[in-house]
């Protein structure tokens, strides 16, 4: 599929709002571009319409070379969900570019996932033990259903994971009798966010240190799922700084 300037949010970054889109930019003029173009052809129609490919001629183009940073050809570029989420440039052997879409196309644990119903979370969990987001979700799932010693169980494994320690760390605090402390969690569970970080904030400057260190997993659990550059966790990560030190 060729795709322009005029079509280029409808059939690549809508589109992959459905099913991934591998957008190739190339030139007539550049000989890697013809050698990687039927390689690359001959990869997505492999995965049976689980992947999509658009053609992007830079020369005619030249704004959406400019807009997606393409500085060398050939480059190729994978979408999925609104926006470029891999990318490679220059010609690649076909190993390399079936690795390419493998991480771009979801695989059947991620799909299970997607669906986010306990016995898909459950098969999930199954099907592949470490998945992070697998356990999480169903932890998640599982805690809202008032079933925090399973959820403790499922993420016991990938405690590593600072999703996961945030949530082990919820669990643990939500055992603590001090006012900070249970009213914060409260103010979480029922979404005031702000509420919740100011008395969990505060718990932590009359904490031991081993209460201090479950307030600060939980904190970082709350921060990382508003986002980094959130205002609530660029002044709250200021407070809890503060209260640390």
């Amino acid at each position: 599929m060729d795709v322009t300037e005029a079509t280029f949010d409808a059939d690549v970054i809508e589109r992959s709002r459905e099913v991934p889109v591998v957008v190739d930019f190339w030139a007539a003029w550049c000989g890697p571009c013809r050698q990687l173009t039927p390689i690359l052809q001959e990869a997505v129609e492999r995965r049976d319409g689980a992947v999509v490919l658009a053609k992007v001629d830079i020369d005619a183009n030249p704004n959406l070379a400019q807009q997606h940073r393409v500085m060398s050809i050939p480059m190729v570029k994978g979408f999925r969900d609104g926006r470029a989420v891999a990318e490679f440039v220059g010609l690649q052997p076909p190993p390399a570019i079936e690795t390419f879409l493998d991480r771009l196309v979801p695989s059947e644990v991620d799909r299970l996932v997607a669906e986010g119903d306990e016995d898909s979370l459950r098969q999930a969990v199954e099907r592949e033990p470490g998945h992070v987001g697998a356990r999480v979700a169903l932890a998640r799932l599982l805690l809202d259903e008032g079933r925090a010693d399973e959820a403790a169980a499922v993420l016991e494994p990938v405690k590593f994971d600072q999703g996961a320690a945030a949530l082990l760390s919820r669990l643990r605090l939500a055992s603590v009798d001090q006012p900070d402390v249970q009213a914060g969690l409260a103010a979480l569970d029922r979404g005031q966010t702000e509420q919740g970080l100011t008395h969990l904030t505060d718990a932590v400057r009359v904490a031991d240190p081993e209460l201090r260190d479950d307030l600060r997993q939980a904190l970082l659990g709350v921060f990382a799922e508003l986002g980094e550059h959130h205002p609530l966790s660029v002044r709250f990560r200021r407070r809890l700084a503060q209260a640390l030190y």
